[in-house]
């Protein structure tokens, strides 16, 4: 009964074990600097405000809130009892801090969720309490002071030391790593299932026994007897003996997707409902195991490689989606390669494996009508968090495109900022990298920073999701509890320091130059080079001429990633920019579709 315990309280901690540990990794420059495990104390106090506010909301006892938040749960990867297992282990204490009119940030540091250092800042959310903080936390401390629940591990215990776990960690930990299926029968790298790096991540296996059928290879013998690449189109047309792929597919100029990114070109997005206590219901939380099992990420709806209908309703498409249209033989060949918390650090790494073990596989271009959109929103300060950039390829002329942003991530801003000098050192060792490896003919496209002060500008004093029901949480106040706890994924500009919001986008500004220097002046004999300015107040007057604001436009939880919306408007917006300038990167219209759709229908599915 205790292993089974052991189970039920770490299994949705194991299920986050991949994002955690990824997006965690982006700030582990200076280890030991913090002044606790940032994501824990965040993840604390996000849940002691929820149970808080529900008991307000329902106007209930804080043990009736805390039941009332573990049925709504999914029973699925023992959510559910795993939530009741936790209340039983931690309710008591939480129950007296709360009755005790001690807020969220007293009660985590209280149960040591949250934890101030020697000589460390305080990290609170909410306004401190009128008593002296150490006052408070004494008084709070001498509730709990005879607790068994102090002496349970925090969120600095690596669940994979336990014996039972061992393996399904490293399995886990290799799927994120390597940004291949957890469910893969055949190991080609490509899954019938939609999650842990299954088909919401990329094309879906039209046949999980077979290692030379997967999306975007180039097709066996026309795919006369099966469906070799995915794409649904496959057999012989009766009429005249030629085989449907041939006839349809030969000379169309196919192209897939392949995006290399971070959070941002994965979709990172936490449903605001599944945080505020008003409009929690047993439907809030129906999608969180998909959720969990795709570390929060939602690649499906993303702008790059999104294959389901926008829940937001916006007639935009994702690139993908403009590709397939464009061309039905493109159908499937779609691939998100990106990771919670991966920077410019590791940007090579995604490449060369990339180009080994993808592009020049076995010595053939098995992908070979693939187009690669790498998206790899990588710090957007250049001090520590995130902007965007993308990243384009296209084979079979072996055509490609990457658009990259390359940083540098550190604790204090200002001294850490990648310099124009180091960007330029770093962008052409990386550009020399590609010409030795990429096949004549391909195209490279480098990406400008985006200037982050609309963040600030639009965000600040507006009420979070946490702060709406009381008026006591704005994302003013968030910005500086994530900046405390040095867990805050854009410093540079996520902040009420007006002057290193400016030096920020001064920065930003000179590495979009010397992009567009680079971009201007120099040769390669594999690629030629573009530069596109990214503009994000394009779109955001965009949106306002559809009568929306900017806030909008941006995660209502995380105060920071583009939502889905933004997303769509920025594929929309780029697709427009290159077809118009550069048509051939994206291949012709084919000419079949109508065909095509007739013959196979919906060609099957994702």
């Amino acid at each position: 009964m205790k292993s089974l315990r052991k189970v039920l309280l770490v299994a949705p901690l194991l299920l986050l074990l991949p994002f955690h540990t990824s997006a965690s990794a982006a700030h582990d420059d200076q280890p030991g600097a913090r002044p606790s495990n940032g994501h824990t104390c965040v993840g604390c106090v996000l849940v002691v405000s929820v149970i808080k506010q529900l008991a307000q909301v329902h106007n209930s006892t804080v043990q009736a809130s805390m039941e009332r938040l573990c049925s709504y749960l999914p029973e699925k990867l023992f959510l559910k009892a795993t939530c009741y297992l936790v209340v039983r282990t931690f309710g008591p204490d939480i129950i007296k801090l709360l009755s005790a009119d001690m807020n969220a940030d007293v009660v985590c540091h209280t149960l040591e969720f949250c934890h101030q250092g020697p000589g460390q800042a305080l990290c609170h959310l909410y306004p401190l309490p009128k008593e002296a903080w150490k006052v408070t936390l004494e008084k709070a401390r001498q509730i709990v002071k005879k607790s068994p629940t102090l002496k349970h591990p925090r969120g600095g215990a690596d669940i994979c030391v336990l014996p039972f776990l061992a393996k399904i960690c490293q399995k886990i930990k290799r799927t994120i790593t390597n940004s291949v299926p957890f469910r893969d029968v055949d190991s080609d790298n490509y899954s019938v299932s939609p999650t842990l790096r299954g088909y919401h991540w990329r094309g879906r296996d039209c046949n999980d026994s077979d290692e030379m059928a997967y999306p975007g290879r180039r097709p066996d013998r026309w795919d006369e007897h099966r469906d070799s690449n995915c794409n649904g189109i496959w057999g012989v047309d009766p009429k005249d003996g030629i085989p449907y792929e041939k006839k349809f597919c030969e000379g169309s100029e196919p192209r897939g997707i392949v995006l290399l990114g971070d959070s941002a070109g994965a979709h990172f997005h936490i449903p605001p409902e599944w945080i505020t206590a008003s409009q929690m219901s047993l439907k809030s939380f129906f999608n969180l195991p998909t959720a969990l099992t795709d570390e929060l990420d939602w690649p499906q709806l993303s702008g790059a490689t999104g294959f389901l209908n926008a829940t937001s309703g916006i007639k935009e498409n994702s690139i993908y989606l403009h590709l397939r249209k464009r061309n039905r033989c493109n159908h499937r060949d779609y691939q998100n390669i990106s990771k919670n918390g991966a920077s410019s650090q590791n940007l090579e790494t995604f490449i060369e494996r990339y180009v080994e073990e993808v592009v020049l596989e076995a010595g053939i271009p098995t992908h070979c009508p693939t187009f690669t959109f790498l998206n790899f929103t990588v710090q957007c300060d250049p001090s520590g968090g995130r902007g965007f950039g993308m990243c384009m390829h296209l084979c079979c002329n072996l055509v490609r495109s990457f658009l990259f942003l390359l940083t540098n991530r550190g604790i204090d801003p200002v001294p850490k900022m990648t310099t124009p000098e180091q960007f330029y050192s770093k962008v052409m060792e990386t550009l020399k990298y590609l010409n030795a490896r990429l096949p004549k003919g391909s195209h490279v496209i480098l990406y400008g920073l985006p200037d982050g002060t609309f963040l600030w500008d639009h965000l600040h004093s507006r009420y979070h999701p946490l702060g709406q029901l009381n008026g006591d949480v704005t994302y003013g106040q968030l910005y500086a509890f994530l900046s405390c706890l040095q867990v805050s994924p854009c410093h540079g500009w996520m902040t009420a320091n007006e002057t290193l919001r400016t030096l920020t986008s001064q920065r930003a500004a000179q590495l979009s130059n010397t992009l567009k220097k680079i971009a201007t002046s120099q040769k390669f004999t594999s690629f030629r080079l573009y530069y596109v300015d990214f503009d994000f107040q394009e779109i955001i007057r965009k949106w306002q001429k559809r009568g929306g604001q900017p806030w909008q436009l941006l995660e209502p939880v995380d105060g920071f990633h583009p939502n889905e919306v933004a997303l769509l408007l920025l594929a929309d917006n780029l697709w427009d920019k290159v077809r118009l300038q550069w048509p051939q990167v994206l291949g012709k219209e084919n000419p079949f579709n109508a065909q095509i759709e007739q013959v196979f229908g919906d060609q099957g599915g994702h």
